[in-house]
């Protein structure tokens, strides 16, 4: 019998315009306290993004969907946020902002295989 992990998840969005609420899901945040585990997927669609608007800075918004992985995984230029406990940067990087980039509320499940269930959510969600 294999074990089960429960998990919580988190949509990453560019949203251009956040006074308009649209947005276009650009990758998965995975987490697992129990196991000690967290993944972030990133697919960046610029043709889509680029139907909001022509002057989008797609450059930025590319730098600052790398920070997700950054901190999430404790990378080199992760700063501050970076060096929290596992949880602690979960929590920052699915917090509630008014910004470019945003995430879903988070959900929760049960899975057995925390990496199959992050790469299946982040085809379902993004790709």
């Amino acid at each position: 019998m294999h074990e089960k992990h429960l998990y919580e998840y988190a949509v990453i969005r560019v949203v251009p315009f956040v006074e308009r609420e649209e947005f276009v899901n650009a990758g998965i945040i995975l987490f697992s306290k129990r196991a000690n585990f967290i993944r972030v997927y990133i697919s960046l669609n610029e043709q889509r993004l680029c139907c909001f608007s022509a002057d989008i800075d797609i450059e930025q918004i590319k730098i600052n969907l790398a920070s997700f992985e950054k901190i999430a995984l404790r990378l080199n230029g992760s700063g501050h946020i970076g060096a929290m406990d596992l949880p602690s940067r979960f929590r920052w990087l699915t917090a509630v902002r008014s910004s470019v980039i945003q995430t879903s509320k988070t959900h929760s499940g049960i899975c057995g295989d925390l990496e199959e269930t992050a790469k299946r959510l982040f085809e379902e969600m993004v790709l």
